[in-house]
């Protein structure tokens, strides 16, 4: 695969406060890459580097194969925060002033709001739109000049059910109809994960993991899960009977990667081993607690 946008040591400093610590990046053509962490961790941060709005005090970025960036960032549409619209304008309106800046023509203004769903919104201000139309229009006004790369900062952060499943469909429609690739950052860890093809785990500025979807799902299978009265002692003896690597403590618990199909067998074995076993069980975990593991909460 081809990677689209690339990273390699990227450091950001704000006077003593590292917010981007040698984080060293890839996304593919045609990825939905999923960058997730928590507010703080340095997501927007990183993003604006990536768009020239802020700039790295050491490490290399890399757009499109090398190209130079002041070109490469042309092919770059992005929503950072909040949608930048003129709420006494209309959608058409709005569309028309950042056309301007991109050499738009008339014809795709209608176009990508009929594609965004906002074709029909008439005379109607942007001031009068739910939260959702407004995301969309900012989606839209992103996709003036025909981006190949879409950086999209909480995109679906304060929408009603309804608006975040809009976005989710447009997001999806637009990787698999127009071949866009995509960033995104969000706290609705669930809602990501049922678009993302890739993930990026970042944590008070260190990208900790990237991970495909695949290799995310296969993590979070299904797994034993044993609360005994003292989990590192149940660690300790479950290690003779299978490998270290397969055993995880979190949050007084201990989760088992392997022996689905032994949960008795276990609960004898550590019982005669001196551990008291309150519940054992077969449980899956979800990306939120997958994340909350990877960075120790």
């Amino acid at each position: 695969m081809s990677a689209i946008l690339s990273t390699q040591n990227l450091v950001k400093k704000y006077g003593y406060k590292i917010v981007s610590n040698n984080i060293s990046l890839t996304i593919n053509k045609g990825d939905i890459y999923g960058f997730v962490g928590k507010n703080g961790a340095g997501k927007t941060t990183f993003m604006r580097q990536v768009l020239g709005l802020a700039f790295p005090d050491s490490g290399e970025i890399t757009l499109f194969g090398g190209e130079p960036l002041n070109t490469a960032r042309k092919k770059i549409g992005s929503l950072i925060e909040f949608p930048s619209i003129y709420k006494n304008c209309t959608a058409y309106e709005n569309m028309k002033r950042m056309a301007i800046l991109t050499g738009s023509s008339d014809k795709s203004v209608r176009k990508i709001l009929d594609f965004v769903g906002l074709g029909n919104t008439g005379n109607k201000k942007a001031g009068q739109f739910s939260l959702g139309m407004r995301q969309r229009l900012g989606i839209a006004m992103a996709l003036l000049g025909n981006p190949e790369l879409l950086i999209l900062d909480e995109p679906i952060n304060g929408l009603d059910p309804t608006g975040i499943m809009e976005i989710r469909d447009l997001i999806i429609r637009l990787n698999t109809e127009k071949k866009i690739t995509f960033m995104i950052s969000s706290h609705l860890l669930e809602e990501l994960s049922k678009i993302a093809t890739r993930y990026g785990f970042i944590h008070d500025g260190k990208l900790i993991e990237e991970i495909s979807a695949v290799e995310l799902s296969q993590k979070c299978s299904d797994r034993v899960l044993i609360v005994p009265d003292n989990p590192q002692k149940a660690a300790e003896i479950l290690s003779k009977i299978m490998p270290p690597q397969q055993i995880h403590i979190y949050n007084k618990s201990v989760y088992l990667d392997s022996m689905i199909d032994r949960t008795g067998q276990i609960n004898k074995y550590l019982v005669e081993n001196g551990v008291t076993v309150n519940q054992i069980s077969i449980h899956a975990i979800n990306l939120e607690e997958y994340f909350l593991r990877k960075v120790g909460a």
